[in-house]
């Protein structure tokens, strides 16, 4: 039972880490795009760093085991909704200035 247990944590930490750095850069991303010199470069350039790393990541967590794979997403999905929670619209994050408009 202790083994099954840490076979499927560390899968859902790699997961909670994979959903902070995705959803974390993503964050950022979206801040910076009036601050930057071509906007749609580096939206594209943002986007595929980002994939690549999860599904990297993904990739290296699962190991061959789908039960791996599913615990990470898990922990990934987890991370989503805390990011969302503490970062989301309603806490003033994400919303534009009216001199911005």
């Amino acid at each position: 039972m202790n083994h099954a247990l840490f076979f499927l944590l560390l899968p859902v930490i790699a997961g909670l880490a994979l959903g902070f750095f995705f959803f974390g850069t993503l964050w950022m991303t979206v801040r910076r795009i009036p601050r930057a010199k071509r906007p749609q470069l580096f939206l594209l350039l943002s986007f595929w760093l980002r994939m690549g790393m999860v599904v990297l990541g993904f990739y290296l967590v699962m190991h061959g085991s789908w039960q791996r794979l599913l615990a990470c997403a898990a922990g990934f999905m987890i991370m989503r909704r805390i990011m969302v929670k503490r970062l989301g619209p309603e806490r003033g994050y994400l919303r534009m200035k009216s001199s911005t408009l």
